[in-house]
């Protein structure tokens, strides 16, 4: 007869009353947590705001002129590479390497918030959600040593868990889609997501209504995800459901190719990471500034992480015309390799542009609607740069909004082709390492 396998920590722990006490420290972790992540992205919307909008109208520089990103990027670069050499923790985790929930130690927040504050408003493609992920792993540390448990237990670990899933739920808008990006990005496995979803569904739920509340009191834009001006039909036909396959898989290999190019920078700037962060600022300023005299558009469009110009691809007769459209999934997947490999952020959200804007390019090949032509782009570059397939699948849906239920299956088709062509890639690769 064969024996059932031996008790892990976290089962071990469910099984007693301190299970109750960590679920309640994870509700109060909540609140913390989501005050101070509410003043991170206030911190970070308001220093957007003024170098890409305030201090260009005030100049009388409207549009933004291709060469405006250059200094800005310049002094990001210096204060991302004084944050990962000269303080703990490196600045943070490494973006390339994917979506980090290790523990934080609260002495490493420093660094993340310097390196956060100093490159993401600046101009650096990457997201605030790694950044938000360490703040609340380091503050759920940091509570803990007050109110206990101690550090290395089980307990710890998993207040440490929740903490970044209210951080994340600020940023994404949804409690659940931060619970089940943290629980992939862990890597449970077996009963295990039952004795750590709960705390970190507690804890996201009380970050999300603090998080509302702050954004109604204060006027601040409380973060959705709800993407404007994107049409899509009440049911996905064949001729959708046929696209989405091979527009899944080149999506992925695109994106691929962008992540592979930023493995192969990461040990460089990991030997010497001030010279290439200065050297992937450089890159960014000058795939901004080629846009800009090629296009004819706003170099704003190849910056940041592009959660708030995601607009701009649904735009109408705003929207870039397909040969722009090639030079931004160029340039905008160039800033984005450097960026992964040699700077500090999450990987989210440009890959969730750079899928939208391929499925718009895709979007005019006969019979496929741009309704689902975007929404596969974006589950398949989600899917293929993370990999979270089921992260990727639930951040796409929630997106789409009320086309969310029409659209379902092309989502889940292009993820999964995504993250099999993006597996099937790397095959060699790994063979080889």
């Amino acid at each position: 007869m064969e024996q059932a396998p031996a008790a892990g920590p976290l089962e071990r722990l469910a099984s007693t009353r301190g299970y109750l006490r960590v679920l309640g420290l994870s509700a109060l972790v909540g609140v913390p947590v989501s005050l101070a992540a509410f003043a991170f992205l206030a911190l970070l919307h308001w220093l957007t705001h003024q170098v890409w909008e305030g201090l260009p109208s005030r100049w009388g520089l409207d549009p933004v002129p291709w060469w405006w990103p250059a200094p800005w990027l310049l002094v990001g670069g210096v204060v991302v590479a004084a944050a990962i050499t000269r303080l703990p923790g490196g600045g943070g985790h490494v973006p390339v390497r994917g979506l980090g929930a290790d523990a934080v130690a609260p002495s490493h927040l420093p660094g993340v918030l310097l390196a956060a504050v100093g490159g993401l408003p600046l101009g650096v493609v990457l997201g605030p959600e790694a950044p938000l992920m360490a703040i609340g792993a380091g503050l759920a540390v940091l509570l803990s040593r007050c109110w206990g448990p101690a550090e290395g237990t089980p307990e710890s670990g998993v207040l440490g868990v929740s903490g970044s899933a209210a951080a994340v739920a600020v940023i994404f808008g949804s409690p659940l889609v931060a619970a089940v990006f943290i629980l992939e990005a862990v890597g449970f496995s077996g009963p295990r997501p039952t004795r750590v979803v709960l705390p970190c569904l507690l804890s996201a739920g009380v970050g999300a209504l603090v998080f509302t509340g702050l954004g109604a009191w204060t006027g601040l834009p409380v973060a959705s995800l709800a993407l404007p001006g994107l049409e899509g039909p009440d049911r996905p036909d064949a001729p959708d459901l046929l696209w989405t396959v091979p527009a899944a898989a080149l999506v992925a290999a695109g994106a691929g190719l962008v992540h592979r190019l930023g493995r192969r920078l990461e040990p460089l700037a990991a030997a010497r990471p001030a010279p290439l962060a200065m050297a992937a600022v450089a890159v960014t300023a000058v795939c901004a500034a080629a846009y800009a005299l090629l296009t004819g558009r706003s170099p704003v469009e190849v910056l940041l992480s592009g959660q708030d110009t995601l607009g701009v691809l649904t735009a109408g007769a705003a929207a870039p015309a397909a040969w722009a459209l090639v030079a931004l999934l160029v340039l905008k997947g160039l800033a984005y390799a450097v960026s992964l490999a040699a700077l500090r952020g999450g990987p989210i959200f440009p890959a969730l542009f750079l899928g939208a804007a391929f499925g718009v390019l895709l979007g005019g090949l006969p019979g496929y609607g741009a309704g689902p032509a975007m929404a596969a782009g974006m589950a398949a570059a989600t899917a293929a740069v993370l990999p979270l397939p089921v992260s990727a699948a639930v951040l796409v849906t929630l997106l789409l909004g009320s086309d969310a239920a029409a659209t379902a299956p092309i989502v889940l088709v292009a993820v999964v082709v995504a993250f099999v062509t993006a597996r099937l890639v790397d095959r060699p690769r790994a063979a080889e390492g």
